[in-house]
């Protein structure tokens, strides 16, 4: 019981702060990064949510060369309510200042750590990773998805920008050759999946529980 009720308040803690920084910053151009606005609504509340309610311990993202985006402002958002550690690896070197600024912007320059290295080489020193988030649009994401450690026991990976004509496995496909490891791997939006792994036969009576959430957030 006191699970739920932990789970319950984080997430409704975490999908709320992220709705109301979607609806304060949607039109403010002081917050944005280039000419592209960092908030956008589409499922970063229910993303946010998600790790939060989780109570996700490490979260790490890896960028694409366009640096911070909204699932940066989603998972910051969940570390901010539950003091989770969340790494960013941004893989070109890139402004990490005018980030920070960018953060800033949010509350959130302190729930974050940036760090700027090959995403294959810096994924190594993480361990256990309790959430993470993977940009396609990073040209090694396909070794990414065979070395990142994430908790067996309990985790979730968000894959975005994945191409619409997809020649070899999805991040779900290749988790599954793991032993003794099973997934469930969801359509979140337009070139997003989500996958909750877990041990052995610990995943298939998720397969409702992503169903619910589906539906209550992006059909109703």
């Amino acid at each position: 019981m006191y699970n739920e009720v932990v789970f319950s308040r984080c997430y409704a803690e975490a999908y709320l702060h992220t709705l109301q920084l979607c609806k304060t910053h949607s039109n403010d151009e002081d917050c944005t990064l280039g000419t592209i606005n960092i908030i956008q609504p589409q499922c970063m509340e229910f993303i946010s949510a998600l790790a939060a309610g989780n109570q996700a311990k490490l979260m790490v993202q890896v960028t694409s060369d366009q640096g911070i985006n909204p699932l940066t402002i989603a998972l910051a958002v969940a570390a901010k309510h539950t003091k989770a550690r969340f790494v960013c690896i941004l893989h070109q070197l890139q402004d990490i200042e005018n980030y920070r600024a960018q953060l800033s912007c949010y509350g959130l320059e302190d729930a974050v750590e940036l760090v700027y290295g090959n995403p294959c080489e810096v994924i190594m020193e993480f361990k256990n990773i309790d959430f993470a988030a993977i940009d396609c649009k990073f040209e090694g994401f396909l070794r990414l998805f065979e070395i990142i450690d994430v908790n067996i026991r309990g985790s979730v990976v968000v894959v975005s920008n994945i191409p619409e004509r997809r020649i070899r496995a999805s991040f779900g496909e290749v988790i599954k050759g793991r032993t003794g490891v099973e997934c469930v791997t969801r359509s979140i939006g337009e070139g997003m999946e989500l996958t909750r792994i877990g041990l052995m036969n610990c995943c298939k009576p998720q397969k409702k529980w992503f169903k619910r959430f589906h539906v209550i957030t992006f059909e109703d």
